[in-house]
């Protein structure tokens, strides 16, 4: 059984998760980056969600994947995890008919940030208690097994207060994004599989979130079947076998977070409170989706 303050570090960790995501994963919604790549070739913003800009497919695979340098899209898919290998090396390999690695980078930097200072104002309060300490939670991380978050590390951090807010969140939530992988991978799933038990996890109907990561309807249908011979499904809902594998992947996933919790420390609260009341904003700006991953995953974890 895990102890008591191994519990309390995975609630912390999922509370500050909860309230970074709005906060750094609004890049892939603000008009200011798609703007920026639409000048670079790119499509502009695809369409419209209850007033959230959604991402041209490829300028967002691109994009993302430029912190990982001038690669190939097989790498891009390997790190990102979840999505179709065949959407990503396509976008990717025509993201580099358009632009290069440094440029597209620095458009989705200089476009995250502009976002937030559209919505949040030049320097909200609290700016430089949560650069200072995310700075510090970056420290205390080490990169081997997560490229993405290695990635985000590999150019200096700006010298501005939202600038460096978002560098240190961006590579902050990369680090809990790769740890997640790393935790399903050595559960013995795999990307499909991933996807559709997150969507029950979750409390969403099945093949539907999962489909925004381009798999066929051929590929969801193997992947329940696989679910199912594992125990982990039925044909309504899931399982408490299904339910217990999946939670402990997120408890692995917290784990993994404890190095900059702890170099959090006592911060721990008031940072994830300041960043509460800035997703509050964004989130009231349409600049992020009212009810993404990580309200989903709070409410099955109230649930569970």
């Amino acid at each position: 059984m895990p102890s008591a303050a191994s519990e309390a570090v995975r609630a912390a960790s999922r509370a500050l998760s909860g309230a970074l995501e709005p906060v750094i994963g609004q890049v892939y919604f603000s008009p200011e980056c798609h703007a920026r790549y639409a000048a670079l070739g790119f499509a502009p913003s695809a369409r419209l969600m209850n007033g959230v800009a959604l991402p041209d497919g490829p300028a967002y695979f691109t994009s993302r994947g430029s912190l990982l340098g001038q690669v190939c899209g097989q790498l891009v898919a390997s790190a990102f995890g979840v999505f179709n290998p065949a959407a990503v090396i396509a976008s990717v390999t025509f993201g580099w008919t358009k632009t290069d690695a440094e440029t597209i980078r620095a458009a989705r930097h200089d476009g995250g940030v502009a976002h937030l200072r559209r919505l949040l104002g030049p320097e909200p309060d609290g700016t430089h208690i949560v650069a200072e300490a995310l700075a510090r939670a970056v420290d205390a991380c080490r990169p081997e097994g997560r490229p993405l978050f290695a990635g985000t590390i590999s150019v200096p951090a700006p010298s501005d207060g939202l600038g460096r807010v978002f560098a240190y969140g961006d590579a902050l939530r990369e680090f809990r994004g790769d740890s997640h992988t790393a935790a399903w991978i050595s559960a013995g799933l795999d990307a499909v599989e991933i996807g559709l038990l997150t969507e029950r996890y979750w409390g969403l109907a099945p093949k539907s979130y999962v489909r925004t990561r381009a798999w066929t309807e051929e590929q969801l249908d193997e992947g329940l079947e696989r679910l199912r011979v594992a125990g982990f499904v039925d044909e309504t809902s899931m399982t408490a076998a299904g339910r217990s594998a999946r939670e402990r992947i997120e408890q692995a996933t917290d784990d993994q977070t404890a190095p900059f919790m702890r170099a959090l420390g006592d911060d721990a609260a008031t940072v994830t409170g300041i960043l509460a009341s800035w997703a509050a904003v964004v989130r009231s700006g349409h600049g992020y989706p009212s009810n993404g991953p990580q309200e989903l995953a709070a409410r099955a974890a109230r649930q569970g």
